[in-house]
């Protein structure tokens, strides 16, 4: 009798192991991106969870849409951005940040997608001319963002969300690793960093001019870097 229950209790550990691997699994796209920049190399994953956005950027990615774009504006302790085609070999001092493919993606909000550091999320337009909160078609941001402490988040909570209270779990984050939570189902994040947060914080660290724009270009190369299941 008791080597029946040891093996049963075998096979439901079994079994729980082999779901939470299939969970993993599905929570990534198996394509994994490299972000070569001036400052150092960016891996980034795609959430599965948010397929427009995953899709498309991959589909700029093979056009070779992001070669020799800049992060046109990058803010301390916030974001670094990217993705407008008209950085390309923009002049000094130039405005950057009004540039796209043309097209707009519909909103992917996920509660269990959010602003910590190293997510990869689509800038937009404004509330006030896009209240569907549609993406940018091209342009995205990586989020540095900074550690809260409970009174901050509570103030968050209050003065950023309206109200809306942020789960336990992504409130432990913001308390470790940091982010920028008053983002959170604001903007569409679709993807993580898997590794080279210290690039993310190098090129938020940047000397920048009144419009957030590095005074030295920070060029970037987006491409494939392999498919492998997770």
């Amino acid at each position: 009798m008791l080597q029946k229950l040891l093996i049963i209790s075998l096979i439901i550990f079994l079994t729980a192991c082999t779901a939470t691997r299939n969970a993993n699994k599905s929570i990534y796209s198996p394509v994994r991106i490299l972000l070569s920049t001036d400052s150092g190399d960016i891996v980034l994953r795609l959430y599965n969870k948010t397929p427009l956005h995953r899709d498309n950027f991959i589909k700029l990615v093979k056009q070779k849409y992001f070669d020799s774009i800049l992060f046109h504006r990058v803010i301390k302790n916030f974001m670094i951005q990217a993705g407008d085609p008209n950085s390309k070999n923009a002049l000094p001092k130039i405005q950057l940040g009004n540039g796209g493919p043309g097209y707009t993606l519909p909103a992917e909000f996920d509660s269990s997608l959010f602003h910590k550091k190293g997510a990869l999320a689509a800038a937009r337009m404004g509330d006030n001319e896009n209240p569907l909160k549609a993406s940018s078609g091209s342009q995205f941001y990586i989020v540095q963002g900074k550690v809260f402490n409970d009174a901050g988040l509570d103030s968050v909570e209050t003065f950023r969300l309206k109200g809306r209270k942020l789960p336990l779990v992504h409130r432990e984050v913001y308390k470790t690793i940091g982010g920028s939570p008053h983002l959170d189902m604001g903007y569409t994040v679709f993807g993580e960093v898997e590794s080279g947060l210290q690039v993310v914080d190098k090129i938020a660290a940047a000397d920048r001019d009144a419009n957030n724009r590095p005074l030295t270009d920070i060029k970037l190369r987006i491409r494939i870097l392999k498919k492998r299941n997770r």
